[in-house]
């Protein structure tokens, strides 16, 4: 089954998976799992890099919620968790943002502050000699660009040398219901395109060579993977749908545009939360 969220490959490996810790909590009215994977055994189970995954489960991704929705607070402090203490952040939008359950990178890239080129007086005469360096790229796909997306960033890395990385993308999931209300966070990186069978050049520090953050919303599911969750883990049940339904489709939900610019939303205001923690999220909206 094709997810990329590392909380349903737990499901389908079993709750107790030797070499990792688990732990969940509630807050302002979202659940919240740490899976972290410590040994190579519990690498090979789940299909997992080694590492830490948040997932941040939400009823529902609104459009109301104010600058100081706790939500907003929490999901920053998660990702401030995996941050380095200072220095710049390099953020990069993956994803194309003609297809729409491929658009959410570029949709939040274009949420987050830039700061890198706030320096010296104008940053003291203005007030914002608090802010912490940030540059933001949207790397587009290798259809468009001609480049691998690891290429790319490893490129803006070299250049401007970035403490850390964050890749926000479009996720699977093996499920529909956790489609647009369910957030990863990791800091083992990742494998763009994974999810839909679409592998590229992994991200991560050993590629890259910077810690890689990575962030995701599912907004889609696999049709075979769909069908196996319906139908069963029979191996009659998994043959039928194997013969019934191409391995190239996928299921996304009718309210797939509300739902990739909520996510984007959510997601600007956590990331700009966590790394511009000096600011109260009130005088950070006034930036934005």
């Amino acid at each position: 089954m094709r997810t990329d969220l590392a909380i349903e490959a737990r499901e389908l490996a079993g709750d107790r998976v030797a070499g990792t810790t688990f732990e969940e909590y509630r807050e302002n009215g979202m659940k919240i799992s740490r899976l972290t994977v410590k040994t190579e055994r519990a690498r090979a189970v789940l299909g997992k890099e080694l590492g830490t995954y948040i997932t941040v489960e939400l009823p529902s991704l609104t459009d109301n919620f104010s600058e100081t929705d706790g939500r907003i607070k929490t999901i920053g402090r998660e990702i401030r968790r995996l941050l380095p203490v200072n220095g710049l952040i390099l953020v990069a939008g993956l994803g194309n943002e003609e297809i729409t359950p491929d658009s959410l990178g570029p949709k939040t890239g274009a949420r987050v502050l830039a700061t890198r080129h706030i320096t010296g007086e104008i940053a003291r005469a203005a007030g914002l000699d608090r802010l912490r360096p940030v540059a933001v790229m949207n790397t587009g796909v290798t259809g468009q660009t001609g480049i691998e997306t690891g290429e790319y960033i490893l490129s803006v890395v070299r250049r401007i040398r970035p403490n850390a990385v964050v890749a926000i993308d479009a996720l699977a999931s093996r499920r529909v219901e956790r489609l647009g209300c369910t957030l990863q966070i990791s800091d083992a990186g990742i494998s763009p395109g994974a999810g839909v069978g679409n592998h590229r050049t992994k991200i991560n520090r050993e590629t890259i060579g910077v810690p890689v953050i990575a962030i995701g919303v599912p907004t889609v599911v696999d049709a075979r993977t769909f069908a196996d969750d319906l139908l069963g883990e029979s191996l009659e049940a998994q043959s039928l749908s194997r013969q019934r339904i191409d391995g190239d489709l996928i299921v996304i939900p009718r309210e797939i545009d509300l739902l990739t610019e909520r996510a984007a939303r959510l997601l600007g205001f956590s990331l700009n939360a966590a790394m511009q923690n000096a600011f109260d999220l009130r005088e950070l909206v006034s930036l934005m």
